[in-house]
């Protein structure tokens, strides 16, 4: 196992990507299951209208579940790059505290939402949508992240998930 290596593999990149849209797609459309699932906890049954974009949304995120698995397991296997050498303190805290809250939500939010959606647990339904701001602001932060070390500090941070290691 290499823990310090210079870049991503190409699977590791992938996944990073696909998560990320996956991500993206949920908070965007991820309104669309509150019909269905307000009609369950009703005791009514939801209508078909409803019953596609809340199955799209639930399997999307139990993928993101499997995805973020997988790419934990990739992580321990191939380790990570090192942050760059020249990164103050308080920005590295900053980027271990986002990515830790992003590994967080890519795993809590599907958990969550599947223990709300198969077994009607109402409070934690209401856990899963205080997740969703938080995962927007997460996702920002690192997305500025990335974009100020590739434009501002010149690193190689973004290029490091944009091409894979030789």
């Amino acid at each position: 196992m290499q823990l310090h290596p210079t870049g991503y593999t190409r699977t590791q990149i992938i996944l990073h990507w696909v998560i990320a849209a996956l991500v993206i797609f949920q908070i965007v459309f991820g309104e669309d299951i509150v019909p269905a699932f307000r009609a369950f906890m009703k005791g009514t049954e939801p209508t078909s209208d409803a019953m596609l974009p809340a199955n799209l949304h639930v399997y999307i995120g139990l993928a993101i579940l499997v995805l973020a698995v997988l790419r934990v397991a990739l992580r321990i296997r191939y380790g990570a790059p090192p942050v760059p050498a020249d990164e103050s303190v308080v920005l590295k805290y900053v980027a271990m505290l986002a990515h830790l809250v992003l590994y967080a939500a890519i795993f809590l939010m599907p958990v969550t939402g599947a223990l709300a959606w198969y077994f009607g647990v109402e409070e934690i339904g209401e856990l899963h949508e205080i997740g969703k701001p938080v995962i927007i602001v997460v996702v920002a932060v690192h997305a500025v992240g990335a974009l100020w070390q590739h434009f501002g500090a010149k690193s190689d941070v973004l290029r490091r998930m944009l091409r894979p290691m030789a």
